[in-house]
Parts: C-alpha cells; structure tokens; sequence
C-alpha cells in the first residue's frame, strides 16, 4: 500500500486547522488511510494509504482536498494556451504520449521541493509501474523556449549533462553507465531509438522517462516558474497524472499555464489537446440505487450535498442524479463508486446497523470442496501452485498465445472498460497463459517445473448473449524431455483418483505442436484439452525448455460430466 511521510505543519497549513493523532485518524478515514508514526516533537508523520486506485491522495494536498474539497473549481481547465509542445510520430512505438502545463507562483522551498520529489516518485514508481507507464519531468521555465518537441533520437548521436554528471553523456552511455539509466533501462524496452525533449534552441530538457538535463531540468529552491511534462504509453494515465500535479500546484496558490499539446495523429480526445484536460464523465444514477446498497433511504438533496463535499459535481432533477467525478480522479467506472463515495463521505457510523433477522452456518461450495481434492492430487504428483490474476491482457491471451480465429473460445474475451493500464485490461478466458507467464520468469529455478492452477476464468457466449464465469485447472511441465506421455501419465493417475474414465480425441489447436494435441473426453463430452506447446508461443514468452500442459474444466467433472454432446470448449 502507498506510505507517504508528511510535515505536520505544511498538513495543518493546508488544512487550515491543528491537529493531533486521534484527530489525524478520523480525518483520514476518508482516504481509507492510518497514522503508521506521528512524531509531532520532529514535525513528521508517515501515512499509509489503503486504495491503490487512488493515485490523487498519494500528497499532502491530495489528502486535504478529499478531506475538505475547496469550495473553488479549477479554472485552468478552461483557459486558452500560448505555448505548444509537438509530438513526433517517431515516438510512436516507443512512447507516445506526452502531457505538460506551466507553473508560476511563489518561490519553491527547500520543504516545497522535497514534497515534490517524494509526489513525483510515487507516482511514478506506483501509479507508473517504475516508469513504464508514467514518468514526471519538472523544469525551469524561464530556460527554455517553446515551442518544445517530443522526438526520437540514435541513442549513440545524441548527448547532454545529465543529473548528476557535470560531462556531457550519451543516451546510451546513460542507459549502460548512469544509477537512473541501469534503474529505469527497462522501461523502453530494448527500443532502438530514444525519446528525447528539447525546446525551439536545440537544447535537450530531459530523456524521458530516464534523467533530466542538469542545465533545464534541475529544479532548485527560489524558482518560481516551472515547465511540468509527463510521458508515457497510456493517454488517460499521462493525462490524470498532469492532472494530479497541476491541482497539487493550484491548492499551494500557484497559478497554472495550460499548454497545447500537438500529436501527430488522431487520439481518444484529439489530434490537438489542451492540458490540463478534464476527461471526466458523468455518471447516471437513481435515488433507489443508494436505497438498494446501503440498506437505507436519504433524500436526493442528500446525496447531491454529501457528493459535493467529496468533490462531486452533481445534477438532479426529480430521482435521477448525474454525478461527475472531478478531474483530478479516473477511478469512478460505475455506479457503485459513487454510491461507496456517498457512504464514505456521510459516514459509516451514520448508518443504522441492522442485526441479521436468520441464522445461518457457512460452508464452502461443491466446487470449492471439489477444487481442494485436486489441489491435494497435484500436490501429490510433486506440482507446485500457482495463484495468478483473473485480470490479463489481450496480448496475453490471444497474441502470444498464436489465436489468430476470432471465433476461437479462448478469443471471446471480456474486455473492461476505461481499464488503469492495458496489462490488466481482460478477464482471462482461459488459465494456460498464466502459467506460461510465471514460467517466462523462471529460467533460474532448477528443473523440472511443475506447476499448475485451479481459478477462475470468464468468458463472453455470443449465442446467450451473456458472460459466464467458471472454475479450471491447468497444469504444466517444463524440463530438458518434457514431453505428452509424460503428462499423460499424470492426467491418467488424476482421473484414476477421481473415478473418471478419461479417452482422448486428435485436436488442431494453434497453441500445442499439430500432431501433440488431444481433447480430454469424459461420458462423450469436452472437458479439457492437453499437448505439447508449439515453440513459437514458447518464444513468445521466452521460456526455453519444451513444455506440455493440459487445461480442464473442472466444473464439468465435479458434475461427472454426465451431460453428452460436445461443447468446443477447446477444440
């Protein structure tokens, strides 16, 4: 979870109040958020923070907006921009998004400039994914000279000073040689050509999403005026993360100078995008909605007063509501955001509880108890457990996968809408990937690998119109000779066990080698498939021993599987 330290003061400053520990505590409850240390003799606290989808309170001034939103909206959202940054199609396959404003206010100060290193680091190292997905560039304005261009360079033909150096580097002498370079190299990607930022002169600001210039990009105490850019390879999350630092700025009573950004193509919200940009929605909800989740009634005035207070803007007109998250958040996806956000901000103990009216004994599912007796026989066939995420990516699941049939079941993938970050963008359709992925990441562990899951995976039934979610096992193993018999002889002895009698069936599938594939069939029915899996996917993921797998479902044999007619769930 994200851990943030605090100066007491500089908190109390911008929350217009003292406050103690007990204080302290209540008021974060609206973060979902704890003192970890308040140490008030050393003007230091360290606050941890429980919702990682959260990004805008990972500051000091996050915090004390959602605590107390200032009654004042933020204008710059609206203000015309002077000054362009141009965006090169050369950073297209690299990096291609940049967002960036400008700063003007009073002088920074040694406190000021370390609260926006420590913002600039979590968000990038957290929200970011060690600069992967995001990373934040702070420079001094009044060096440079717009406009600026975002572009592409040799890594061998391009240098400057970089933080840090007092000589001049190349981009691949500071990849190969500079602490930032061998920290954040991975972030690229093993791109042939670099970003680069330079203004209208010639002179280089920063290679992002690595170092800054020492020259331009080295902000220091008494700068008054600052350049802001963020860069990265999702639009939302550059735009939210130019977003978070610009209101950050605006509640210190610095002013904030929109910039027009320019891109070299069309993109979600334009070829050419003033920034900030507010790209919130409004979500649609009824009075009822509340009533139906909480378990109590309140008046649509209610709701509307307790939204805004969390930093809604809200309309209504009789029971319909048409509440608009404010642009320094992208986490509201549905209407049980806002609903928990209402909760949040009239209080939990607001509420009347209400003792259960029955009694009733838990226990686990038959699938569960199911799942658990094939846990205990892998286990016993010396595999070790997995436990992966349902989220995975389109990428995963059918590109490195050799789905090329958009008809193919594994290919009907459920896609979330206004996902944080692509990596986790899809339900997983089906658990092979998964173990896949963990096996790309274990070529220092000693061989054999034997591994498995039992999970969950979903999947979208055009002919039903509707998702389905159900319960797998998937099973892999990786060594010098491994091979289908081997893993044969195991699916045997598994179905032995569960007093199944299992017969096999030739299969084409793209992900096992043709001619090493078959399709697992109990009482005439699909239930699994297993095979060798083709080298090309093995290259995919970079594993370099043979594998073979099999993936069943696992519902079917729980039920006995005693419904005939097949089902091309794997074939």
């Amino acid at each position: 979870m994200p851990t943030i330290e605090i100066k007491i003061s500089d908190f109390e400053t911008l929350l217009g109040r003292r406050v103690g520990r007990e204080a302290l505590e209540g008021l974060l409850c609206k973060v979902k958020g704890e003192v970890k240390e308040f140490l008030p003799e050393e003007d230091y606290a360290k606050l941890e923070l429980n919702d990682t989808n959260r990004p805008d309170l990972w500051s000091t001034e996050g915090i004390v907006r959602q605590i107390h939103p200032p009654a004042r909206i933020y204008p710059f959202f609206q203000h015309a921009a002077e000054r362009t940054v141009i965006v090169s199609e050369k950073v297209g396959v690299i990096r291609p998004y940049l967002a960036a404003c400008i700063v003007h206010g009073p002088p920074i100060t040694e406190t000021m400039l370390v609260h926006l290193i420590q913002s600039q680091e979590k968000l990038a190292e957290t929200y970011g994914r060690r600069r992967e997905m995001v990373s934040i560039g702070l420079y001094r304005l009044h060096k440079i000279a717009f406009p600026v261009r975002y572009d592409a360079v040799d890594p061998d033909r391009a240098s400057f000073i970089p933080l840090g150096y007092d000589q001049p580097a190349s981009f691949s002498e500071i990849i190969a040689h500079h602490p930032k370079g061998i920290a954040y190299a991975a972030a690229l990607h093993g791109a042939k050509s670099c970003p680069i930022l330079m203004d209208a002169k010639g002179q280089i600001l920063s290679f992002p999403p690595i170092i800054n210039s020492r020259e331009i990009g080295e902000v220091q105490t008494g700068d008054t005026d600052l350049f802001v850019e963020v860069t990265g390879t999702d639009l939302r999350m550059v735009l939210l993360t130019l977003n978070i630092f610009a209101c950050n700025f605006y509640d210190r009573e610095y002013t904030i100078e929109p910039v027009s950004i320019h891109f070299p193509g069309e993109t979600e919200f334009g070829k050419v995008i003033r920034m900030p940009f507010d790209f919130s929605r409004p979500i649609h909800l009824l009075a009822k909605d509340f009533h139906r989740v909480l378990g109590e009634a309140s008046p649509v005035q209610e709701i509307a007063t307790s939204l805004e207070s969390f930093g809604y803007t809200v309309t209504f007109e009789g029971d319909r509501l048409a509440a608009t998250a404010p642009p320094y958040r992208d986490d509201t996806m549905h209407p049980i955001d806002v609903i928990e956000d209402f909760a949040i901000s009239r209080g939990y103990e607001s509420f009347r509880p209400e003792m259960p009216s029955s009694f009733t004994i838990g226990l686990l599912s038959s699938i569960e108890r199911f799942s658990d007796q094939i846990r205990e026989e892998m286990i016993g066939h010396g595999f070790e457990e997995i436990i992966s995420n349902i989220l995975s990516s389109r990428q995963n699941l059918i590109d490195r996968m050799k789905i090329k049939n958009a008809l193919r079941p594994e290919a009907c993938v459920i896609d979330i809408e206004n996902p944080i970050t692509e990596r986790f963008s899809t339900l997983r359709s089906w658990l092979l990937p998964s173990l896949l992925q963990v096996e790309g990441v274990s070529s220092k562990a000693y061989y054999p690998h034997r591994v498995f899951e039992v999970g969950e995976v979903a999947r979208f039934r055009a002919s039903q119109d509707a998702t389905e979610t159900c319960t797998r096992l998937a099973a892999m193993i990786s060594h010098p000779t491994a091979n289908f018999s081997e893993l044969h002889s195991i699916l045997e002895a598994l179905f032995y066990r569960l007093r199944l009698k299992l017969s096999l069936e030739p299969v084409l599938h793209p992900s096992f080698i043709e001619g090493r594939a078959g399709l697992l069939i109990v009482n005439k029915r699909e239930v699994g498939i297993i095979g060798e899996i083709d080298p090309d996917v093995l290259t995919q993921w970079q594993i370099g021993m043979p594998s073979a797998a099999f993936e069943i479902e696992a519902e079917l044999l729980n039920k006995g599987a005693t419904v005939s007619g097949p089902t091309g769930q794997f074939g």
